[in-house]
């Protein structure tokens, strides 16, 4: 059964938890395959000579003004992380009734080396795919970017979001163990279509985003563009960053206006 012929309730809110556990861990084998990729991301993570070349690409595709140092990276990769992906995720699944918590460890236990990479550029392209199907997402722009790092990578993208709304895609049971909103996926596809036609298309924004102590946040981060132009405000220098992770304990704001557009 394809999860556009499923009940109201999704199973996320249905299953009791040790059967979410199970169904998002899988069989002894791929829960051994995750830890391969999970090292595989660790051997491959900050390498620069592996990341500097998708970044040229983003570059080059208009969607980064400038590319910041690896130093500046890893700074915005942190304030995106706590002043962004955490506070903003955890307000919502407490809006849902949702223990955080868990739901971070079924998401580890779909797919760890999802969680380990907050820019997503040292991850793979499945790793970035299943990352965006497995989470409702504030804003799925930044990840569609992304994923134009790889060739065919937006194909890919369409075609197992396709699958699991057709529930032939191996993660289906584990993606609907952790999915609470059974319109997440028609309205990510549809989001996908839209953007190849027109990458200016209005993402699907999740709804606690648009209460004004996240706007701004999101407005920075929700894209490539605007996420990378703050990343470069970011200290180079390593006295410099750790005097930043300090001292800086709120969101510093957007970062100044750019008249080039997000192609």
């Amino acid at each position: 059964m394809g999860l556009n012929e499923t009940a109201a309730q999704p199973e996320r809110l249905a299953q009791p938890a040790w059967e979410l556990v199970r169904r998002t861990a899988g069989s002894p084998r791929e829960l051994a395959a995750k830890l391969r990729r999970l090292l595989e991301t660790l051997h491959t993570f900050g390498r620069d000579e592996q990341v500097r070349p998708r970044l040229l690409r983003l570059q080059r595709l208009g969607h980064i003004d400038e590319i910041p140092s690896r130093t500046q990276r890893m700074v915005g990769a942190l304030d995106m992380t706590r002043f962004f992906i955490v506070p903003c995720a955890a307000d919502y699944y407490d809006s849902k009734g949702i223990n955080f918590r868990f739901h971070t460890v079924l998401r580890c236990l779909d797919d760890p080396a999802s969680l380990i990479d907050p820019t997503g550029l040292n991850s793979s392209r499945d790793t970035i795919i299943g990352h965006v199907m497995q989470v409702v997402h504030a804003n799925p722009h930044y990840d569609l970017q992304l994923l134009d790092t790889f060739e065919g990578g937006l194909d890919a993208m369409q075609s197992q979001v396709e699958a699991v709304l057709e529930g032939v895609h191996p993660r289906t049971k584990s993606i609907q163990a952790i999915v609470e909103d059974p319109e997440y996926h028609p309205r990510l596809l549809d989001y996908i279509r839209a953007y190849r036609a027109d990458p200016h298309a209005p993402p699907p924004i999740r709804d606690n985003v648009s209460q004004p102590h996240f706007a701004a946040v999101e407005r920075t981060f929700g894209n490539l563009h605007t996420a990378m132009r703050y990343f470069a405000r970011m200290p180079r220098s390593i006295p410099g960053a750790v005097h930043h992770l300090l001292t800086v304990d709120q969101f510093l704001g957007e970062p100044e206006p750019t008249t080039r557009p997000i192609q």
